[in-house]
This record gives C-alpha cells, sequence and structure tokens, in this order.
C-alpha cells in the first residue's frame, strides 16, 4: 500500500488540491439542501473523504456530502432536527459496514449495461443542472431569481476562459492538472482585472474548527429507531449503489478492478465516524471522481490529500478560498460533465435493442426526476423483465422420433414462471401415441412453478391413459416433483446436476 500511496506523488497532490477546491461549494449547497449549517456538509466531505481513500476499495474514487443523499434528508432535518440526522447517518454506516461483511456488494453486477449507460448520462444532467443553481441568487422579499444580464455574461465569460484553459493545457503540458490550472487563471483574472462576479465567500464562510466527537442527543429507544431506521435504509441503499456504480466506471476508465465489498466496510465506517463528529454523511461522487481521475490522481493519495486540503481550508485558508469565483468552479464541473456524459449511446441509440434503448432513456429520466437508486431499481427490473419474456418466447420441442405407439420429444429452453404457458402448449396428450417420452437434456427447470408445469402435463397424460417417460431432470429436480415423480427416468451419467431454485418448505421432497 505504501508503494502504490507515493507513486507519482507530485501528480496526485495537485490533482488532491483540484479535488478539494470542488468539493467546497458542492459541500456546502448540498447542507443547504438538506437544511443543515454549511460546516456539516464540508465536515462530511472531509470525513468520508479521508476515510474511503485510506480503506476504501478503490483507489482514486472521491467521496463526500451528495446530493442524492442530502434530498432524502431534508424532511428528516425539517420534522426531526439535526440531532436524529447524526443518529441516522450512524445507523446508515451500520447497514453499510454489514452489507461488506456479507458481500452484497457482488450484486452490482446485476446492473446491466443499458442501466450502466441511463445512470451516467443522468448523472451528467443532475450535475450540469446543480449548476444552474450558482446563475440564481435571493431577492429581498425571500424569492429565488436569475441574476441580472450583466452578472450572467460576467459569469459565463469566467466559465469559458476556465474550460478553455482546461482544454488547451494538456495539449502543451501533463504535469500540471489542467482543471487546478483553469481555476487558478480564472481566479486571477478576477482578483487583477477587478471583476464583479460571485466567489465562494458569496455562498458562505467556510472558516471553522476541528470536527468534535458528539454522541448524537436523541432518546435511545424503539421510538427514536422507528423514526430513523427507514432513513437509514434509504440513505444506505442510494449511498451504496451511487458508490458501487461509481466504482465500476472508474474500473472500466482504468482497466483496473476494485473491490466492492471492501468499499462497502469503507463507506459503512466513515458514515458511522462522521454521524459521531457532527456531519451529514455521504458516498462517493461521480463529479469529483472524474476530476481526480482526469487530473491523473489515481492511488490513494490524491483522495487524501483532497481531504486534509478541506480541512485545511475550513481550518487556515477560508479567506482565500473565499475568493475562488464561483464561475471557475462552474467550468470544472461542466467540464467534467461533457466527459461524463456517454455520447456514443447517442449514436448507438438506433442500432441496440429497443428494450435496451428505453432502460436507458428510462433510468437517465427516473434519476433526474426522482433519485439514483430508484433509477437503477426501476432499470434492473424493466430489464429482469424484459429478459424473462424474451427468454419465455424461447422454449420450443423437438420431435426426435415418432411411431404409431411411442413419441420421443426434445425439449429447448428454460422452462421457469414466464414460459410455463407457452410450455404447456407444446404439448396435445389426447393426440400423443401410448408412450410419450420428453427429454429435458437441452433445458432447465428453474422454480417452483416449472415443477409445477411438469406435474400438471404428467397428471394430463395420466388422464388420457399415456405412459409418459421423463429423461434428464436434475437429481433435486426428480425429487421435488409430485405426481411426475415415478415417471422420472434416472440415467447416471446424462442427468445434470443443476438445482432448482425453490425453497423446500414450500415443496418438499417426494416420499420413497
Amino acid at each position: 500500500m505504501l508503494a502504490s500511496l507515493f507513486k507519482n506523488p507530485k501528480t496526485e497532490i495537485l490533482s488532491g488540491l483540484t479535488v478539494a477546491l470542488a468539493l467546497v461549494p458542492e459541500a456546502v449547497a448540498f447542507a443547504f439542501i438538506a437544511g443543515v449549517e454549511p460546516l456539516v456538509g464540508l465536515y462530511a466531505a472531509f470525513m468520508v473523504g479521508l476515510i474511503t481513500s485510506v480503506f476504501g476499495g478503490r483507489p482514486g474514487m472521491i467521496s463526500g456530502a451528495t446530493g442524492a443523499l442530502a434530498v432524502v434528508m431534508v424532511s428528516l432535518v425539517a420534522e426531526h432536527g439535526v440531532e436524529y440526522l447524526f443518529a441516522t447517518v450512524v445507523l446508515m454506516g451500520i447497514l453499510q459496514f454489514l452489507a461488506g461483511i456479507f458481500r452484497l456488494g457482488k450484486f452490482i453486477r446485476m446492473v446491466p449495461h443499458p442501466v450502466m449507460l441511463g445512470f451516467v448520462n443522468g448523472l451528467a444532467i443532475v450535475i450540469f443542472l446543480a449548476q444552474l443553481g450558482q446563475f440564481k441568487t435571493i431577492n429581498a422579499a425571500g424569492e429565488i431569481i436569475w441574476l441580472e444580464d450583466k452578472a450572467i455574461l460576467t459569469m459565463l465569460a469566467v466559465i469559458a476562459i476556465t474550460m478553455l484553459v482546461i482544454y488547451l493545457l494538456p495539449k502543451i503540458t501533463n504535469k500540471f492538472p489542467a482543471p487546478l490550472a483553469g481555476i487558478l487563471a480564472a481566479t486571477a483574472l478576477v482578483i487583477f482585472a477587478g471583476i464583479d462576479t460571485r466567489t465562494v465567500g458569496d455562498l458562505a464562510g467556510i472558516a471553522g474548527g476541528l470536527p468534535n466527537f458528539h454522541i448524537p442527543l436523541v432518546p435511545i429507544n424503539f421510538e427514536t429507531l422507528y423514526i430513523i431506521f427507514p432513513y437509514a435504509v434509504i440513505l444506505a441503499a442510494i449511498g451504496l449503489i451511487e458508490s458501487l456504480l461509481t466504482l465500476t466506471l472508474i474500473d472500466e476508465m482504468t482497466e483496473t478492478r476494485g473491490r466492492n465489498s471492501r468499499e462497502c466496510m469503507a463507506q459503512g465506517a466513515a458514515n458511522i465516524c462522521t454521524g459521531f463528529f457532527g456531519g451529514m454523511g455521504g458516498c462517493a461522487m461521480i463529479g469529483q471522481s472524474m476530476i481526480n481521475i482526469k487530473s491523473g490522481g489515481r492511488g490513494r493519495l490524491a483522495g487524501i490529500c483532497a481531504a486534509l486540503f478541506l480541512l485545511s481550508f475550513i481550518l487556515f485558508a477560508s479567506r482565500w478560498i473565499e475568493m475562488i469565483p464561483l464561475a471557475a468552479l462552474v467550468g470544472v464541473m461542466f467540464v467534467v460533465v461533457i466527459a461524463t456524459f456517454e455520447w456514443s449511446s447517442l449514436r448507438i441509440i438506433r442500432r441496440i435493442p429497443k428494450s435496451d434503448a428505453f432502460v436507458l432513456i428510462l433510468v437517465s429520466a427516473v434519476t433526474v426526476i426522482t433519485d439514483l437508486a430508484i433509477a437503477v431499481i426501476v432499470g434492473v427490473i424493466f430489464s429482469a423483465l424484459v429478459f424473462a419474456w424474451q427468454s419465455a418466447r424461447l422454449i420450443y420441442v423437438k420431435v426426435e422420433s415418432e411411431t404409431k405407439k411411442k413419441k420421443v420429444y426434445v425439449l429447448h429452453g428454460q422452462l421457469f414462471f414466464a414460459s410455463i404457458s407457452q410450455f404447456k402448449d407444446l404439448f396435445d396428450p389426447k393426440k400423443d401415441p401410448e408412450d410419450v417420452v420428453i427429454d429435458f437434456a437441452h433445458s432447465r427447470v428453474w422454480d417452483h412453478s416449472a415443477l409445477e408445469a411438469i406435474d400438471a402435463l404428467a397428471e394430463r397424460y395420466l388422464k388420457s391413459g399415456t405412459k409418459l417417460h421423463l429423461r434428464h431432470l436434475s437429481p433435486d429436480c426428480r425429487d421435488l416433483l409430485y405426481k411426475a415423480g415415478r415417471m422420472v427416468e434416472e440415467d447416471k451419467d446424462g442427468d445434470p446436476r443443476y438445482r432448482v431454485v425453490v425453497d423446500y418448505k414450500d415443496h418438499p421432497p417426494k416420499e420413497t
């Protein structure tokens, strides 16, 4: 670990500084969304970022306070206060740590590629829309309004300069992170040219001290658990889904492989600590992670430095950080949006299956309208239903041999709940001869519904006076069948070894 920690230290440290600068307005904005003080968001960004960078399963990934979690927290804070938020964050961390212990992170592989594309595109749109808030202000009446035309044009000019520096610098040299150069160039221009534009200090003051250990001041009883547990489950799910999907994305970008379970435990430990030190909790941040990767931060040192720089801003450098124009940081995030959005998905959307194209668009839209967790769950469910429907249509039989007295069917395809209707239509006991064989060598029996379908078919053949033989069923499938049990022919050399996904309590083995 030490060898990887000090690999390319200059690049890692500068990348961490860039990320820290971009973290400040994000953490403050998310704290406002959640209805808590700015320092609550900044402490969360520092603590979650530091712990996950040291112990997480994905070097180079940046974690901190996120909007996906903040929108869930706002109702809890409004109804019960910030102390209940801290208790919820602790419980959220415990649930995430347990998810890592039980290796639940492996289920992220169940997310199809169209859902991943939709997640990335939707999150890019969310990041873009979040930046539009910097073009608004609050008037004397307390209403949120757009800035004046001159102020907007000034911000757009500074944004353009920042993005231009980020675009041109890599063509000259790769020894200095382009996003950091863009921020420094825009800040120098605004200060020395005396340009009147909004700065980080206009958003909120970030000066503060070290976070203090603080046990949440809530009653330790079942009533408190009843209040915080639903929020903790939702926050834990959102945090892990966003973190693991970001981990997968960075894996693809860097052609390396992170460790899902370790990341789950690190996220959990980080949130437990954050809850006890007055932070709002957090998870992986795709925007800041992209900034880090694009700036060359591939190891743990970049994330550690980002967290420590952020703490130093709070303790010592708040006056200088508050001088940075918001437009410079918006420009960096706009570059992130362009780099994050999968533009190739627009080219291939007409060439991929219509169901996959629909999933891609659906997940993107739900991510923007609601939140990431719901979008991914909706996308996975829809993809699973499409897969089940398509698999159900692929079941068929071939007649291997047929005489007046005997007929041999060979079944092909997957037999499960969605295909049993078509399976029943493949056979007509009234028209078949007196001896029928159904060979399952090229099929698979998946679930309880499939077992019931085989039993029902056997009963139909019994009623028609036909002798039925079932070949090449797995041993556990043979044991679970009721009516068809005695019709199964055992072939120790040819029977498959798969297991039927069914609970024995629901379908006990037949008596022998």
